[in-house]
């Protein structure tokens, strides 16, 4: 794409690419000098035109300009990377018929029932924390929202591939650092607002106000979908231009379950909307599910699915990696991964263990915290797990260059009751819960889900993640060598 294309008053000059990452080898490409958390693009505008960059864009002075070099200064780089990538990729999102979601919890669940829903009716892809999906192609994750570049080159690809609609995880740093301003969302759902990623936003109040902006840009044709169960709710579309429409499960909605029973494999529950009730069964369980599926039938019923096409589909959604995942080996205990990591998340899952776990049994929770991040929730992840469970094992959780035992004392300080102990290595800690379950107990395994990774002191590192070391341990020495008189 020649540069006369994307800005008005400069020289002809053939584009290849867009660079945001100035280490990133990009022949003909324009660098973005974006102010970040940590990094201020400016500085580095030197080592972008040494790795291809032939247009830079930037808000600041740049001294010693590259005579072979094109300088656009603009107000907002932001905005221009955002006008300037929709362009160049050929204005991928309005394409397609896209589904954001945002919200501190269920955020990858809502977003996948969706593409699951959706896929047999129109070919659907997925960009979130579990991967980047779309037809045959399954990539692994990239930020839970990716960068403006990235985005967008993803939605190209998805066009490219002949899909029709996308689900698209909307995090509230990625919305607060601008990186779907330019997407052009069909539908927007809102989860819930728990406590989460304060480090960041510094008070629940900036953290609300990040994800409103998700729902205050979009435009008049579009609908937003919100959670009346959470008090929040109603304020985070009260200045939206989009139709408003609701889904609770305790409160009067739109879409509102009125009924439900909740079983060990399955959930039978009443759907009222449209002044109609429905019978309907899923194969999901926990209460928590019940919100996330509501919120994705209202999604795929306000873009022209009938209930009655639905309906059927309910009884089989895909088993969603890492997230209420039931690991059955053939084991006599339940075992189940998931992704919860926030003090309401870790509620959820640990009254969801107490549904299913029968007096007489235990519960065991697995869990640790991320290093560098939001530490005053460590303390609530202690109480939380002093009330629900049995006993306790403290591990590693992302701990960057923390040390694991003191993050896991930071936990501590909220246990008062509930015996516990701290293994470090996750792996370990895993294996010695299976070593301690007994017929009819409940591990329960918190944090990390299906990711691949673990960040460590040196970075980030391969990692199996919980649902395959689960397996694993429970093949290798609860049934292997270590394992056979285990019923004995």
């Amino acid at each position: 794409m020649n540069l006369q294309e994307l800005f008005e008053n400069v020289p002809s000059i053939e584009i290849d690419s867009l660079m945001a990452d100035s280490r990133k080898k990009r022949p003909n490409s324009i660098f973005f000098a974006q102010k970040g958390m940590m990094f201020d693009g400016h500085r580095f505008v030197s080592q972008a035109i040494a790795n291809g960059a032939k247009v830079i864009v930037h808000s600041e002075p740049i001294p010693d300009k590259d005579p072979e070099v094109t300088y656009i200064r603009v107000k907002d780089v932001n905005a221009v990377f955002n006008r300037v990538a929709d362009v160049f990729y050929g204005k991928p999102s309005s394409h397609l018929l896209m589904f954001g979601v945002t919200g501190t919890n269920g955020k990858s669940s809502i977003a996948c029932i969706i593409r699951d829903l959706m896929n047999p009716i129109s070919p659907t892809g997925y960009i979130g924390t579990i991967a980047i999906e779309y037809g045959n192609v399954k990539l692994p994750p990239l930020l839970t929202t990716p960068d403006i570049d990235d985005l967008h080159g993803i939605l190209a690809d998805m066009i490219d591939a002949d899909i029709k609609c996308c689900t698209l995880e909307a995090s509230s740093i990625g919305i607060d650092q601008g990186r779907i301003n330019s997407i052009d969302f069909d539908v927007a759902i809102f989860t819930n607002l728990t406590h989460d990623h304060l480090d960041y936003h510094g008070t629940m109040e900036n953290y609300f106000n990040a994800k409103k902006r998700m729902f205050d840009r979009l435009k008049p044709s579009a609908t937003a979908i919100t959670n009346v169960d959470d008090p929040r709710g109603m304020d985070i579309v009260a200045d939206t231009k989009a139709a408003v429409v609701t889904y609770g499960v305790d409160n009067p909605a739109d879409y509102q379950i009125t009924s439900y029973q909740l079983m060990k494999d399955k959930t039978l529950f009443t759907l009222h909307c449209g002044n109609r009730d429905y019978e309907l069964e899923t194969n999901l369980v926990a209460r928590f599910n019940l919100s996330n599926l509501l919120a994705a039938i209202a999604a795929l019923n306000v873009s022209g699915v009938s209930i009655e096409k639905i309906a059927p589909m309910l009884r089989q959604i895909r088993q969603i990696e890492g997230r209420m995942e039931r690991i059955d080996e053939g084991q006599p205990f339940n075992l189940i991964v998931d992704f919860a990591h926030t003090p309401d998340g870790i509620t959820q899952l640990c009254q969801f263990a107490s549904a299913i776990t029968l007096k007489g049994n235990r519960i065991i929770g697995i869990t640790g915290s991320a290093g560098k991040r939001d530490t005053a929730k460590r303390r609530q992840f202690g109480e939380i797990l002093d009330k629900y469970t049995d006993m306790i094992i403290l591990t590693e959780d992302d701990p960057r260059d923390e040390s694991v035992t003191e993050i896991c004392a930071d936990i501590a300080q909220g246990i008062e009751h509930t015996p516990y102990s701290i293994i470090e290595d996750r792996y370990d800690a895993i294996r010695q819960a299976t070593e301690l379950a007994d017929p009819g107990d409940t591990i329960i395994i918190m944090g990390k889900g299906d990711e691949k990774f673990m960040y460590r002191e040196n970075g980030r590192e391969p990692y199996a993640g919980d649902d395959m070391i689960a397996r694993e341990v429970l093949r290798k020495y609860y049934f292997g060598n270590e394992g056979e008189n285990r019923d004995d």
